[in-house]
């Protein structure tokens, strides 16, 4: 699994009773480095997450391809991703399971909560089951099995499906927003900006996030700066295997690019209610602060 990615991939893996293993990031795309995964793989191994980052998805072909060669489960956490395609194919359809979140800053909420992909009928079953507490089919209060009480309301459901209905519009907005910001920053090497696009998929800008990678201030100096102009922002994620938390069963990887992205990396204001003169705005700020 990426060691850039939110705790939550983590806790899922090691509250199974599972060792969670990090690849360290692409610097280009954040994601994990597939060609990182093969090399890591012991008999012990049993799955590959697959974490597309911030509007930019995994490389899924070489990925699926060292999965079957060594008859791994594939985990894809489409969050970040939800609208995006994989040359062409919607991502959440490649993973023996795959995820969603629908959390507030999600392409679509439902307040919280998210969704379980699935073409398996067994893993179905087991996700609907686990998802209500694990009732008996015979005996309803019988509990062969510990679940959770996953269950989302209606009133969530409907906020999603309309949600749904927009999808296109918002991922065009978020579209918007990522052009404008390369349009307005286009010439400042003082930050790695992220791509328009690469061989396999284009970005969708689920947030606008930027590299500090020649004044070498921390991610924090800038955002201070930033928030002293009146504009927000937010860092990226703190590499996994620095985690408190994850520490009694941290791994002796060396994770370089994981580390320099938590460092210097945080994401501009991404909202679809953003206006061009705010976006410029915020680029104008930035440029002015390298400047200093």
């Amino acid at each position: 699994m990426p060691a850039f990615t939110i705790i939550s991939c983590a806790l899922a893996v090691v509250r199974a009773g599972a060792v969670p293993v990090y690849v360290d990031s692409d610097p280009q795309t954040w994601n994990m480095q597939v060609s990182q995964i093969e090399k890591l793989i012991t008999e012990k191994t049993t799955a590959i997450m697959a974490v597309h980052i911030y509007g930019i998805t995994v490389d899924m072909d070489p990925l699926l391809a060292i999965a079957r060669r060594y008859n791994l489960k594939v985990i894809e956490d489409a969050a970040e991703v939800i609208g995006q395609t994989y040359k062409g194919r919607p991502c959440g359809s490649f993973g023996d399971i795959s995820t969603f979140s629908f959390y507030p800053n999600k392409h679509i909420t439902t307040g919280e909560g998210g969704m379980v992909l699935t073409d398996q009928p067994e893993i179905a079953e087991r996700c609907k089951s686990m998802r209500n507490l694990c009732f008996g089919t015979k005996d309803r209060f019988k509990h062969e099995l510990m679940g959770w009480n996953f269950r989302m309301s209606n009133l969530q459901a409907a906020v999603g499906v309309a949600q749904l209905e927009r999808l296109s519009e918002t991922i065009e907005k978020k579209l918007s927003v990522g052009r404008l910001y390369l349009d307005f920053l286009a010439g400042l090497d003082d930050f790695l900006l992220p791509p328009l696009k690469n061989d396999f998929c284009r970005n969708i800008f689920w947030v606008f996030g930027l590299v500090s990678q020649k004044h070498k201030k921390s991610a924090g100096w800038w955002m201070n700066e930033l928030f002293k102009k009146g504009i927000g922002t937010r860092p990226f994620f703190h590499p996994l295997d620095d985690q408190p938390a994850l520490q009694p069963r941290k791994i002796q990887q060396k994770l370089p690019n994981a580390k320099i992205l938590s460092t210097f990396g945080f994401y501009l204001p991404s909202g679809v209610t953003l206006r061009e003169n705010q976006i410029k705005r915020v680029s104008d700020t930035l440029i002015e602060l390298c400047k200093s």
